[in-house]
């Protein structure tokens, strides 16, 4: 990391807040982007040189929700579709789809605001919120919270860890541990309710 920070810092400091702010936009539609770490990053380069870390945030949180809202519109309009055949057909029925809308009828504020924390997970669960035609102001909100408490964390991260990218390195790889393993026992129990349902006579 500590040869990222350097390479980093040469750059000049529109590309940065540029590369931050793509690089949160662009996680919506390639999770395997190391979008967190780079956010945390420039929080250090915000501390240690002359960025500012409320360009970052404001950068990084725009971009995020962007792009998580352009993955929604286009599910919203091409998603149902998609899994009314072809491969989509064999990744969810449209018994699932029914219950899976009702599910984000009872609990997808929640569900949106909670995903955002999780790696992997919050690039699609706004996916299956424009498939299940959910309104958008359900969406916009509490993703955009989440995303700003999130972010907003990451920098302030960066801040803290200060010129100590040692320290920085142990705490995020503490943090993005527990919430992967959180990510991976969410996608466990979305396998076993997508086995139990499989079927119009599964298990409610």
């Amino acid at each position: 990391m500590t040869e990222i920070v350097v390479w980093m810092d040469r750059l000049p400091n529109s590309v940065l807040y540029i590369a931050l702010s793509i690089g949160a936009g662009v996680e919506n539609l390639l999770p395997a982007v190391p979008a967190d770490t780079f956010v945390a990053i420039g929080g250090v380069l915000a501390g240690a040189g002359d960025l500012t870390a409320t360009w970052i945030f404001l950068g990084t949180w725009l971009c995020n929700v962007g792009g998580a809202l352009f993955v929604y519109r286009m599910s919203h309009l091409h998603g149902p579709v998609f899994f009314e055949r072809g491969l989509g057909r064999h990744l969810l029925n449209p018994h699932q789809m029914r219950r899976m809308g009702g599910f984000y009828d009872r609990w997808g504020t929640a569900a949106i605001f909670f995903s955002r924390f999780l790696p992997g997970i919050r690039a699609i669960v706004p996916v299956f919120a424009g498939a299940t035609h959910q309104p958008w102001w359900r969406v916009l909100l509490p993703l955009s919270v989440a995303s700003a408490i999130w972010y907003g964390g990451l920098v302030r991260l960066g801040l803290f860890a200060g010129h100590n990218i040692e320290h920085l390195e142990g705490l995020l790889a503490g943090i993005n541990g527990g919430l992967a393993l959180a990510a991976v026992l969410v996608t466990l129990l979305i396998g076993l309710w997508w086995y139990r349902t499989r079927h119009p006579g599964g298990d409610e």
